[in-house]
């Protein structure tokens, strides 16, 4: 049988994304514990009430000049103490500790996701699962990780109680929570009565925070046990403030009880060590349990892997801190528990796609299109698909219906009654029973079959809402660009600049060179010039130009 956690960890798909009013079981009667009130039998004033006072006191002439009271600080209401001053302003809570939380979808209930998945075929946001993780600490885990900085070292520890397995953020926590709940693996305390304090005594000095009684003022003892509850308890608390708050109780039943306490005189034996041992004191068994099983009931961890129930129960502070700060964000957008997700659904083999680039979806196939010209398929396949493109909204409840309705059922006939006889006592019509559901029909077996094949290979997308759609032709791909011409060789490039060409090389000796033959006529490419095999003599002076003439102006040198 299973328990009340194993049923809520289990994700049911087909009913997490109906609506709200269609997930409630219509059994549950949403007004049992509604008390309604019959307002026709009480009067007008009865069902007003009484009117409150005026805030201005009672109606009368107001002297001129004068302001009612409260009229200056309209809208702002002071906090005010028990001894009519305002109460000091409440300090921002303390930052989270710096470690690292994840959180994680839980394994059992991924597996059962992608269960259904496989034997659905429907197409489901990532995102949206991801939420509905978050909506229960049962199906998700949490792990802890340390940070570290540039020279290995932890930025903040964490410590582990072998006990129980949980985390704290120091020693002192860890040995705080070993020493209040499991006190009684490691000692048992013994009282043996004792001589009472002497004297009479009315009053007693209690801690106004805590509720500690610390005795008359006047006890030797007092000074002690003040300064000790301060230290142990509140110690980012100035002393003098902590002193303040301590006030006199004259309760008598508080005063006895007090007496009592100090009337019996406390001892420690220690258990599950070889050698027992009698410690007088609550110092003397706090510092033998740092020395004897600190080291082996608290172990320094680098990283820790807690379900979401037991993470939630985690007593420390800081860690309660952090772990809500997680918590909030991922609700707001679950972009840590949906890519965790996403590898995990991977190991189980399903695929993710996104529709119209956004949403990102998982399924058991990738979207594939079908190209019926090119592809060949049965007569089935092309009905099916034809009726989804021409569809919009296509289910497929109305692809069953219009492809492969079921056959009306044959008509029952009716019983025949027997004729009456005379004096006969009537006997009672036979009672009809009800027809057998009538089986699917080899069309609808096929249609089924066809339609499962195209789910699966991608062909056809069943989403969640049970709406089918086929897979899109994809977008032809832009041509790719096309290469730039390849350069030049440098010695054309160098003639077409005008720059000289290098000197031929000499050959080496006892190769002998063939005589040069006469150089072929180049054509030239298309749209370059061909550049002149002789040069221009250099004895040929360029013409005298006459200053006066308007062609003579000077020639800039390039």
């Amino acid at each position: 049988m299973s328990t009340s956690s194993e049923s809520e960890s289990e994700l049911d798909l087909e009913k997490l994304f109906l609506p709200a009013w269609a997930q409630d079981s219509s059994k549950v009667n949403r007004y049992a514990d509604f008390a309604g009130d019959d307002r026709r039998e009480r009067s007008f004033d009865d069902r007003r009430g009484p009117r409150p006072p005026r805030r201005d006191g009672p109606r009368g002439p107001r002297p001129k000049g004068e302001r009612p009271p409260g009229d200056g600080q309209r809208g702002r209401r002071p906090d005010w103490g028990a001894q009519g001053e305002a109460a000091p302003r409440r300090e921002p809570p303390p930052p989270p500790p710096e470690i690292n939380v994840t959180l994680m979808p839980d394994d059992k209930g991924v597996e059962s996701l992608a269960r259904q998945i496989r034997m659905t075929g429907r197409a489901y946001p990532l995102f949206d699962i991801a939420q509905l993780i978050l909506q229960k600490p049962e199906r998700q885990q949490v792990r802890f990780d340390v940070k570290k900085n540039a020279e290995g070292k932890p930025v903040q520890p964490l410590f582990l109680c072998a006990l129980d397995e949980t985390l704290w953020l120091s020693e002192e926590e860890a040995s705080a929570h070993i020493l209040g709940r499991h006190f009684a693996t490691l000692y048992q305390a013994e009282r043996t009565a004792t001589e009472p304090p002497r004297g009479t005594y009315t009053f007693v000095a209690q801690c106004g925070l805590s509720g500690a009684v610390l005795g008359p003022p006047n006890y030797h003892d007092y000074q002690t046990q003040l300064h000790k509850l301060h230290s142990e308890r509140f110690s980012r608390m100035p002393f003098e403030a902590f002193k303040a708050r301590v006030r006199i109780v004259k309760d008598e039943a508080v005063v006895k009880k007090w007496i009592e306490d100090h009337s019996f005189k406390t001892e420690y034996i220690c258990l599950n060590v070889p050698e027992a041992r009698k410690l007088a004191s609550r110092e003397e068994l706090n510092q033998h349990f740092r020395e004897v099983h600190l080291a082996n009931l608290v172990k320094s961890v680098d990283s820790h892997t807690l379900s979401g129930l037991a993470a939630r129960q985690l007593r420390s502070p800081g860690l309660q801190r952090a772990l809500r700060v997680i918590s909030e964000e991922q609700r707001r957008f679950p972009l840590q528990v949906a890519t965790i997700l996403s590898q995990q659904f991977a190991s189980h083999g399903l695929q993710f796609f996104k529709v119209n680039r956004t949403v990102t979806h998982v399924s058991v196939a990738r979207p594939r299109y079908l190209d019926l010209d090119a592809t060949p398929a049965s007569e089935g396949i092309k009905r099916i698909v034809q009726f989804i493109n021409s569809t919009p909204k296509c289910t497929r409840r109305k692809l069953l219906e219009t492809l492969a309705p079921t056959p009306a059922p044959a008509p029952v006939p009716a019983p025949v009654k027997p004729p009456e006889a005379s004096g006969a006592p009537a006997e009672p019509a036979a009672v009809a029973t009800p027809p057998p559901a009538p089986e699917a029909a080899p069309e609808q077996t096929a249609l089924a079959s066809d339609l499962h094949w195209l789910i699966h290979e991608g062909h056809v997308i069943e989403f969640a809402n049970g709406v089918l759609e086929t897979a899109k032709k994809p977008l032809p791909r832009p041509p790719k660009p096309e290469r730039a011409p390849a350069p030049a060789p440098a010695a054309a490039v160098a003639v077409a600049a005008g720059e000289a060409a290098p000197p031929p090389e000499t050959p080496a000796a006892g190769v002998v060179e063939s005589a040069p033959a006469e150089p072929p006529a180049t054509v030239p490419e298309p749209g370059v010039m061909p550049v002149p095999t002789a040069a221009a003599p250099e004895t040929a002076a360029p013409p005298a130009l006459d200053p006066a003439s308007p062609a003579a102006e000077p020639v800039k040198q390039t």
